[in-house]
């Protein structure tokens, strides 16, 4: 985990953290310099280091609530839920709601590859795989035919809903019937009738 130290009477995570996300989403990381956070935020330069020693922790922090916030969601729509493929189909919506929303913590979940931040990739790789761990047991408990990589469809399935931010559109199919679409091509595979 990042290093984050207490927190004072006069703490400015908050800021700092959604400041962070929003030019991390809008520069990317690399792109984006410890100047600009304290600048955006207000803040002499050193300031950063009382909450974070490096930029890379900083991401880590930043990305570490992008997860929540989407982890959250999915649990939450699939609670309650008893059939396997409701509970896959709630879960990609939610999933598909929390990352094409404005929300800055969620893109940069989407945006930032762990391999492109090595002195964080270890961090990272290891909250995206919290995360994915939730798509691994949805994927499991499906009553899919003998022989099916369930691994390799979870893999399929992520990655056809996080690429959806960069072809989505507000206005034309919203991301329940993009979902719906992704989960009934898992259950009616195309030339199955064929």
């Amino acid at each position: 985990m990042p290093a984050v130290r207490a927190p004072r009477a006069d703490n400015r995570l908050p800021q700092i953290l959604d400041q962070a996300a929003r030019l991390f989403r809008a520069q990317g990381f690399q792109g984006t310099s410890v100047r600009d956070i304290v600048r955006a935020v207000d803040m002499l330069p050193g300031s950063l280091y009382y909450h974070f020693a490096t930029k890379e922790d900083l991401l880590a922090e930043v990305y570490a609530e992008g997860v929540r916030r989407i982890s959250e969601r999915v649990r939450a729509a699939i609670e309650g839920r008893r059939d396997p493929w409701q509970r896959l189909e709630a879960a990609c919506v939610a999933h598909l709601e929390a990352i094409l929303e404005d929300d800055d913590y969620a893109q940069v979940v989407i945006r930032v590859r762990p391999s492109d931040v090595p002195a964080a990739n270890e961090r990272l790789i290891a909250l995206r795989d919290e995360y994915e761990a939730l798509f691994a047991k949805l994927v499991q408990d499906l009553p899919l035919p003998r022989g099916v990589d369930r691994r390799t469809l979870r893999l399929m399935l992520l990655g056809a809903l996080n690429w959806s931010q960069t072809w989505y559109r507000a206005g034309r199919d919203s991301p329940r019937t993009i979902a719906r679409r992704f989960v009934a091509l898992l259950q009616s595979p195309l030339g199955k009738d064929a």
